[in-house]
């Protein structure tokens, strides 16, 4: 991104003969399309498309792999299983609530692959119950028993010796009991609410054996430890400790039964932003409609008793395919409470995000600006630390008497966020402060909510998001007084500015005194905080905009290349590709003779190996220890390369849905670090997983070759950079110095 970098319009920046700032989405060299012949395939057959909810799934089925994977420690493996259960409450929460809405509204429009929502449905529940069957079985067959041989043990209260369950009794009345609260279900008391993805206990009691068994819900506290400490190493579900001590909570009757049963809510409720007369307002009314939504899944211990259970799906609503049946632990995610337990042996080896190689020995804040004006900066979390590169950089901003202004956009970020701090301190020092905060945010809406009160509060001027559109794009803008001029500084980046996440998202991001990306991020701030959106740009794809439009070209331009006899080469690595319009085009480039490489986290559209339509097309997935994030695009251009990050993955929400920013890099040294990360990413043997035309995936694992891990040599080429920047004096080399090229030969 450096001013002698490759850009996409004229040497000056501006569109040549008119003065006029160039716009990204004028293409160089041959014209998208030229020479197109119509393909001989239909591509818009339903069988070339592989439907978005399934794929959604298959990842989850990776994911539950490495809680079965006997290579990963216990913990780790009891860390894979709480995700699991965390990601598949929100894929029922989303996806299956909103197939259910549109069920109910009778919506029978059929997806790219040919699926109406009510056979979407069926196949999501047809899909899922095996999985929780085999995280059922998971625990209960491999995790459990494992951490039980290393000394953590989750026992029966039954197993406990009659001192051990007396204990628990006291420990139960003087801190649980106290706080549980029995709702009776009968004529004189209405069916309780029951609260979404709370743990609750079914019970049934009566006074006689004449009686009908009465229902009654008992929560489980939440504000409570999920596992009670027996001793040093065995450890009482609270659920079990409740169970046997029920005549407290329930005196003078029978206790008949009792099973465990946890609901979950439909999230996708929404308000018209239209007619909403504050944003704020109609995002407090989303958040209450969400917590009486319509229950779209509930779960139950197995053994319930056929009384509980009609109970109730009779008044929850409820078909019986809504119901799933589950052995041992309801609400896996509880397990992160194990994880966090100080037993490294039992865990992976733990990492701690560097400093950047470039960063080491800087100190003032002006040599932050000074070290980014040398140079554009490539930031790769968890591999470089969060705090050290871009809060650090914001950070400075806030306290540089130099700085005059700062703007961001923020989407997601932590509770305690530093970020939020550094703009307030900015604003005290004096400095002009925007911030975009996005309170649509699915389930971050509370916590953006309260920054959004807070930033005011201070006096600092806030837009809450755009009226149709959520904002995406991961940018900030400072803008300082330097010696010879006012100056922007803009980091674009992949990841949120979330201190937390960013110690286990795998993320890019750039650090730019480009003046080209500071213009177009002056205009997308304008935006934010005004009304019209520009409609050009120097260099950024901004969408709904320009960014659509232009990775079309970017795609046509290789297939008009391999036409040509020039090549023609794509790579791309996303979170999903999902959008049908780009899946075809991306065929269509195939079928031209393009290569292409997608390193696609999870949704995936596109069939690979397609005789006809994509036999040059691969697709594989990376899944370990850290979420892969970051969006990078590569495309050949007939040896005039190019490359981009951004916040855009290839969906139809992300390309004409939200406003999103991918910026190109042009650095060389910076453009080298990417290829190198695409490079481990396509030839990872360990964490990969290579997806056949049929929609299934096998795993990659190495024959005679040498083991290649992309997060294990990424973590380890950190360290060492980072010790060298501290070493070998002053002499600062890039992360891809250490990546040993020869060893990834290849593409890109």
């Amino acid at each position: 991104m450096s001013d002698g970098g490759q850009g996409d319009g004229a040497a000056d920046g501006t569109a040549a003969g008119t003065g006029e700032p160039a716009d990204a989405t004028e293409p160089d060299g041959n014209e998208p399309g030229d020479d197109a012949s119509e393909p001989t395939v239909d591509l818009s057959d339903p069988a070339l498309y592989l439907n978005r909810e399934l794929s959604e799934l298959a990842f989850q089925r990776r994911v539950l792999r490495e809680a079965e994977d006997e290579r990963n420690p216990p913990l780790e493996r009891a860390k894979f299983l709480a995700i699991l259960t965390k990601n598949l409450d929100e894929f029922f929460m989303k996806r299956v609530g909103g197939l259910k809405q549109q069920m109910a509204a009778g919506v029978t429009e059929r997806t790219p692959d040919g699926m109406t929502p009510a056979e979407q449905w069926t196949a999501a529940f047809e899909t899922a119950v095996p999985m929780f069957e085999r995280q059922d079985e998971c625990w209960r067959d491999a995790v459990r028993p494992a951490l039980a041989e290393a000394g953590v043990e989750v026992v029966d209260i039954e197993a406990l010796t009659d001192a051990e369950r007396a204990n628990l009794r006291e420990r139960f009345e003087e801190s649980v009991l106290p706080t549980l609260t029995p709702l009776t279900f009968d004529p004189a008391h209405p069916f309780p609410f029951i609260s979404n993805l709370s743990l609750s206990m079914a019970v049934l009691t009566r006074r006689s054996d004449e009686e009908e068994p009465t229902f009654s819900r008992v929560k489980i506290p939440e504000n409570r430890p999920r596992f009670l400490r027996v001793d040093e190493g065995r450890f009482v579900p609270i659920e079990a400790v409740v169970a046997a001590n029920l005549e407290l909570l329930f005196p003078d009757v029978e206790v008949v039964d009792h099973a465990m049963f946890r609901v979950t809510r439909n999230a996708e409720v929404r308000r018209n932003e239209e007619v909403a007369e504050d944003l704020i307002e109609a995002i407090e009314g989303v958040l209450r409609d969400r917590r009486f939504a319509t229950v779209v899944r509930l779960e139950v211990a197995a053994g319930m008793s056929d009384r509980a259970r009609a109970v109730l799906v009779e008044q929850l609503d409820l078909d019986a395919e809504e119901v799933v049946e589950r052995e041992g632990l309801l609400d896996h995610e509880d397990l992160f409470d194990l994880v966090e337990l100080d037993r490294p042996e039992l865990k992976i080896d733990p990492w701690t995000p560097q400093p950047h190689p470039r960063l080491v020995d800087v100190e003032d804040e002006g040599e932050v600006f000074a070290e980014i004006r040398r140079g554009d900066l490539l930031v790769h979390h968890p591999y470089h630390s969060f705090e050290g590169t871009v809060q650090r950089f914001l950070q400075a901003a806030a306290h540089d008497p130099d700085v005059l202004a700062i703007k961001a956009a923020i989407y997601r970020t932590a509770d305690d966020s530093k970020v939020i701090e550094a703009l307030i301190d900015a604003a005290k020092n004096g400095k002009q402060v925007a911030v975009m905060v996005e309170l649509k945010a699915r389930f971050d809406e509370a916590n953006n909510l309260r920054w959004v009160r807070r930033l005011e509060e201070e006096g600092i001027h806030v837009a809450y998001g755009t009226i149709g559109l959520k904002t995406h794009t991961k940018t900030s803008l400072v803008v300082r007084e330097d010696d010879d001029g006012v100056r922007q500084y803009a980091h674009v980046g992949t990841g949120n500015y979330h201190s937390e996440t960013a110690k286990t998202y795998e993320d890019l991001g750039v650090l730019t005194a480009d003046p080209s990306i500071g213009h177009d991020l002056v205009k997308l701030f304008n935006f934010f905080t005004g009304h019209a959106m520009h409609d050009s740009y120097r260099k950024l794809l901004v969408a709904p905009e320009n960014m659509r439009e232009r990775f079309t070209e970017l795609v046509r331009r290789e297939a008009a290349h391999a036409r040509d006899g020039d090549g023609g080469r794509i790579v791309a690595k996303v979170n999903r590709l999902e959008d049908p319009d780009i899946v075809e085009e991306l065929y269509r480039a195939s079928m031209a003779g393009v290569e292409v490489d997608l390193v696609v986290r999870d949704i995936c559209r596109l069939r690979p190996g397609v005789e006809g339509v994509s036999e040059t097309v691969t697709v594989r997935s990376i899944v370990g220890r850290f979420l892969e994030h970051s969006r990078v695009f590569y495309f050949e251009n007939a040896g005039d390369e190019r490359f981009y990050i951004g916040s855009a993955d290839w969906m139809e929400r992300n390309l004409d849905n939200r406003v999103e920013a991918v910026t190109p890099v042009e650095d060389d040294d910076l453009r080298e670090r990417l290829r190198a990360i695409l490079r481990l990413n396509l030839q990872d043997n360990r964490r990969a997983w290579e997806m056949a035309p049929d929609g299934s995936y096998t795993r990659c694992r190495p024959g005679d070759e040498a083991v290649v891990d992309t997060h294990a040599r990424l973590m380890r080429e950190a360290r060492d950079a980072a010790e060298r920047a501290r070493t070998d004096d002053g002499v600062v080399l890039d992360l891809v110095d250490s990546l040993a090229p020869e060893e990834f030969e290849g593409p890109p």
